[in-house]
């Protein structure tokens, strides 16, 4: 070995020795993090080094401990000023020459850039955290070209890849910027990557040989759920949390229109919540952000602009309140929770319509990049629909296997929590395995699922599929059935989907064998999310586990109808039945807590609550019922406003017309709203727009008819006069009735 081989093997080991002495100085600490000791080593050896290390597991510290071990300036390229802010800070608290670390980017002005330059010719600057976009600009790269580099860290590496959940098309350029500048060591790091997203990295790179090291992706102090996303979604979220209170979460949002509606409902409802997304100034973005990291707010409301990089290790939960467009995306914003090892809640709320909408979204992209997408978002739905370990499933996309009987985390979801029913389907599974053989492995699963229930498509005739023996050999069972087997079968390594093919399905060799020699196999029917049923109007408490009270709703009826008999009007003038449900859902003791119940309102609970309230405290006392926590949800303002209007321009006699038309509303939508407040115990006087469309006598006979009516419906109504007053009069006669008689 030369002179200089022995200087730097000597070297070498020196600061390999050096490694918990810097570790202490520099950041306080006595022992690394699951793969950081490994990562470290690899990276002062001057190797390529790539490290997938999920969120939480301390990869910043894999360049960060070098760079400050190392002569030179090391580079770090991040897609995110956020998280290059919050290091250069935490870098520069360790040191008290504040040159020790820079970010060179578009916010900088001129004599900055100079700072910058100077730092780093003078050898004070160890880490300069850079985005893409400055990189490729010619000044900076003939600059650092001259400079002393010790190696260049890609982080959120994923980017790179086109099959990532965030490809950067600037990114894939980046292996030639570095050669223009030096050829040193390139260091990748990510939190996900599958398999696939892992080998695209590397090529890109042009580092085969990297060194890799991947730690196991399971957060076993996560706990993950799936709710049904019902119209109630946010008085969920509003219960969720304040049973939190004081605790930190985040809670993402697709839309900067969500976002601001979510934060503003939390706020009105006594919630310490921020809205964070790219539609913010910088100013007011930091600001918020300052303000969830120093606790003067619980709750960030964000897209995903907001949370890569952010380190703050007690976040307790992350709520999607819009399922991502990823598994990736999923698992790196739910890694955001239980950072410390502490308690962390993952509630995604689900509804396959949301779905629908994102690939819409698609339909305007390249051919290619939609099939990406729609594989990436089916993968997305077989984990909200499953009713296997969500772990698990999870674990198998990124690669990984996991023990879901005596694996740590293995009860830390709502599936193992509360398992559903198993039965033996080796028979199904053999059958299925058979027609991907059959079918020369040449579909994907909506597919494979039409030959098993004999559905033709263009996709299968040009194949004539449909015309062979298996065709429709599993029609007995729902399309559903076979994609919750196909998806179990995958965890389960019987298929695997070609990625390159955009997920057509292959047997594997235990599939294989699995057809010559079947084993019991005990399969779970998926989850089945329904759109929205319209007739369903109180569903917040039902979709966390309660459900109505039928007993009491039976009593509060016979008390309505005695209410109804000594007020001389038709029970349903009382209270509509949505508003018993709701009654026995939530138990109201007080005049307030009832006039929070569904279509009652003030006005009405004033009038006829105190019997009820009296009947349900009776019948809470003697049944030891115990109530919901008070969830008492107030609205931003928007409808009371149109309510407030609609009252002020009826008393002011304005024609209907002219009242909906200032709103921008058709004549059904405020007929609606009009409903509601009638029903909600508010008088509303339409007469004079009434009479210019039934005259007294016609008013007389309709009154008559709701008065003697069992029910309110207009339907039944309108079969009752066969045609004589049209939708809209019945429908106005009827406000007119309540309001007078119920009010």
């Amino acid at each position: 070995m030369s002179v200089d081989g022995d200087n730097q093997a000597s070297k070498t080991k020196s600061l390999q020795m050096n490694i918990y002495t810097s570790l202490k100085k520099f950041f306080g600490f006595s022992h690394f993090k699951g793969l950081q000791e490994e990562v470290i080593k690899s990276v002062l050896d001057g190797n390529h080094t790539f490290a997938i290390m999920p969120t939480g597991g301390g990869k910043s510290l894999c360049y960060q401990l070098p760079a400050l071990m190392k002569e030179g300036t090391a580079i770090v390229i991040s897609p995110l000023i956020a998280l290059m802010k919050n290091q250069v800070d935490a870098i520069r608290g360790i040191s008290d020459n504040d040159g020790i670390a820079h970010v060179l980017n578009s916010s900088l002005n001129k004599s900055e850039i100079e700072q910058v330059m100077s730092d780093i010719s003078t050898g004070v600057t160890k880490l300069l955290y850079v985005a893409p976009e400055s990189l490729i600009k010619e000044e900076y790269v003939s600059f650092l070209r001259k400079q002393k580099i010790s190696f260049v860290a890609i982080d959120e590496a994923h980017c790179i890849s086109e099959w990532g959940h965030d490809f950067r098309p600037e990114y894939r350029n980046l292996r030639n910027i570095i050669e223009q500048i030096d050829h040193v060591a390139v260091i990748g790091l990510t939190a996900t990557a599958t398999e696939k997203v892992q080998e695209d990295i590397l090529k890109t790179l042009r580092i085969p040989d990297a060194k890799t090291f991947k730690a196991s992706f399971n957060r076993p102090n996560l706990f993950y759920e799936v709710r049904p996303k019902t119209k109630e979604v946010e008085k969920d979220i509003i219960r969720f949390v304040k049973q939190r209170l004081g605790k930190s979460g985040i809670i993402y949002c697709l839309s900067r229109k969500k976002v601001e509606e979510i934060a503003q409902v939390l706020q009105v409802n006594g919630i310490k919540a921020v809205p964070y997304h790219a539609g913010l100034d910088a100013k007011t973005r930091a600001k918020h952000q300052d303000m969830f990291l120093m606790e003067d707010s619980d709750v960030v409301v964000a897209t995903i602009a907001f949370g890569m990089g952010i380190d703050k290790p007690d976040v307790r939960y992350v709520i999607h309140h819009d399922i991502p467009k990823s598994l990736e995306s999923y698992y790196q914003e739910t890694g955001r929770a239980g950072r410390d090892d502490g308690e962390g809640y993952c509630l995604a709320f689900y509804a396959y319509k949301d779905i629908e909408k994102l690939e819409k979204f698609m339909s305007s992209k390249p051919i290619a990049e939609q099939e990406i997408g729609h594989a990436l978002l089916q993968e997305v739905v077989g984990y909200a629909e499953t009713s296997i370990s969500r772990r698990k499933y999870l674990l198998h996309y990124f690669g990984e296997e996991f023990d879901e009987v005596n694996g740590i985390g293995a009860d830390m979801d709502d599936n193992t929590r509360n398992p559903k029913a198993k039965h033996e389907a080796k028979d199904d599974v053999v059958k299925l395995l058979s027609v991907i053989l059959n079918t020369k492995e040449q579909y994907k699963p909506k597919d494979l699922v039409n030959t098993m229930i004999g559905k033709e498509n263009a996709m299968l005739n040009s194949h004539k599929t449909h015309l062979q023996p298996f065709f429709g050999c599993g029609k007995e069972k729902s399309d559903t059935y076979w994609m919750a087997l196909l998806r179990q079968i995958l965890v389960v390594n019987f298929i695997f989907k070609e990625i390159e093919q955009y997920g057509v399905i292959k047997l594997t060799n235990k599939g294989k064998a699995f057809i010559a020699n079947p084993k019991s196999f005990m399969m779970t029917e998926d989850h089945v999310y329904d759109s929205e049923d319209d007739s369903s109007i109180i569903t917040n408490t039902k979709s966390i586990g309660a459900s109505t009270d039928q007993r009491l709703v039976l009593m509060l009826k016979d008390l309505r109808k005695k209410v109804a008999v000594r007020q001389g009007v038709p029970p349903f003038a009382v209270f509509q039945d949505p508003s018993l449900d709701d009654m026995a859902l939530k138990y109201p003791i007080t005049m307030e807590e009832l006039s929070k119940v569904h279509g009652v309102g003030e006005g009405k609970a004033r009038k006829y609550g105190k019997d009820f309230l009296k009947l349900i405290e009776k019948y809470v006392h003697e049944n030891d019922i115990i109530r919901p926590d008070d969830l008492i949800v107030k609205s931003t303002g928007v409808n009371s406003g149109l309510k407030l209007f609609i009252i002020q321009n009826t008393d002011r006699k304005l024609p209907l017309e002219d009242i909906a038309k200032s709103k921008g509303l058709e004549m059904f939508q405020l007929i609606k709203e009009m409903e509601v407040i009638v029903y909600s115990g508010t008088k509303l006087n339409i007469n004079y727009a009434i009479e210019d469309l039934v005259d007294e006598e016609q008013q007389e006979e309709i009154h008559e008819y709701f008065m003697e009516a069992e029910t309110d419906k207009i339907q039944e109504a309108l079969d009752e006069f066969d045609g004589d007053y049209d939708e809209e009069e019945l429908r106005l006669m009827r406000i007119k009735f309540i309001s007078e008689v119920a009010n």
